[in-house]
């Protein structure tokens, strides 16, 4: 079995190009004890692959020059020399970024695709609905009746926590640049929502659409910059936010100046926590139960942005830096 592979051509910073990226033909072996051999039919490119590809350790290894390169995947098994894998099993493996690979089984999960699509399980279903989840349910700890002001309200998080929000009775501001994505999370259900690219003040303009909910108990953050200055500026006393990235940084080629109200954290007793969505699969179970039950209920829809090939996916990785996707974004093989 042959399978493309991309992989990185060096480290770097600053913005991302193609030309850091090559496609390499491979020969697949044959699976040896303990291993399958499975063929993708999804991959997943998410922002935080952007650090891996820095050269540093951070929370994760950094993605290795000349070697394929790694993501959420799911595919079908091919070949199985491992007890509990058969040839045609649905699997979710970390062996992104390429056509088809054969390892080892351990790390690879199995999953129902008759239950969901195979492809919501990097989704919805997967680490983006699961980061949704952990930080409005441990990190934030959101009440039914409070307010929610969700950026990057049109990604594959926001989508998720402006759905999950309103399923656990909570108002919900949303933010996203452009009239397609804000016409999204109005479809999602958010009680109002801000085209932060249309705006002269983002935190007016925000506090302007909490007025009629009552103002902003707490904040989910995935963007940082300017969303972050608007948020401590706009939290109510003793809100809280759940940190989970911050897009608009990751391209930075040297540090930039922070936030300049961070005395706010002081004056309004703000408690922020960021978090790493593998640190808390300890609440998995309670995830999957509620997500179906809020599906089953018709109150959770997803919605992705696909790129069709394996060589589209250093244009899909890309697209995540320039708001190309709405909901989750998705290489098709």
């Amino acid at each position: 079995m042959k399978s493309r592979e991309i992989r990185l051509t060096r480290h770097f910073t600053g913005p991302v190009l193609l030309e850091y990226f090559e496609t390499v033909e491979v020969d697949l072996p044959d699976p040896a004890e303990g291993e399958i051999q499975v063929k993708n039919a999804w991959l997943s490119v998410d922002p935080y692959m952007r650090g891996r590809m820095i050269g540093l350790k951070t929370y994760v290894d950094p993605f290795r020059v000349g070697e394929a390169m790694e993501g959420g995947a799911v595919g079908q098994v091919v070949k199985s020399n491992a007890d509990g894998f058969a040839e045609g099993d649905w699997v979710m493996s970390m062996y992104g970024w390429r056509e088809g690979w054969a390892a080892s089984a351990e790390g690879v999960t199995k999953i129902d695709a008759s239950l969901l699509p195979p492809e919501a399980y990097l989704g919805i279903a997967g680490m983006p609905g699961m980061t949704a989840y952990i930080g409005l349910k441990k990190m934030i700890g959101l009440k039914e009746g409070e307010t929610l002001w969700m950026s990057a309200g049109a990604g594959a998080v926001g989508t998720a926590g402006i759905q999950f929000a309103k399923a656990m009775g909570a108002k919900v501001i949303a933010t996203a640049g452009g009239a397609d994505k804000t016409a999204f999370c109005t479809e999602l259900g958010a009680d109002a929502v801000v085209d932060y690219k249309a705006v002269d003040d983002l935190g007016a303009a925000v506090r302007e659409a909490a007025k009629p909910l009552g103002g902003i108990d707490a904040y989910y953050e995935n963007v940082g910059g300017d969303h972050l200055q608007a948020a401590l500026d706009s939290l109510k006393d003793h809100g809280r936010m759940a940190v989970c990235g911050m897009i608009a940084r990751y391209n930075d080629s040297e540090p930039l100046p922070g936030p300049t109200n961070l005395t706010q954290i002081v004056a309004k007793k703000l408690t922020l926590k960021g978090f790493i969505v593998s640190d808390h699969f300890d609440i998995y179970s309670d995830f999957v139960a509620d997500l179906s039950s809020w599906m089953m209920a018709g109150k959770v829809k997803t919605r992705d942005t696909v790129f069709e090939g394996i060589e589209k996916t250093p244009d899909a990785f890309m697209g995540l830096f320039t708001g190309a996707n709405i909901g989750k974004m998705l290489v098709k093989l």
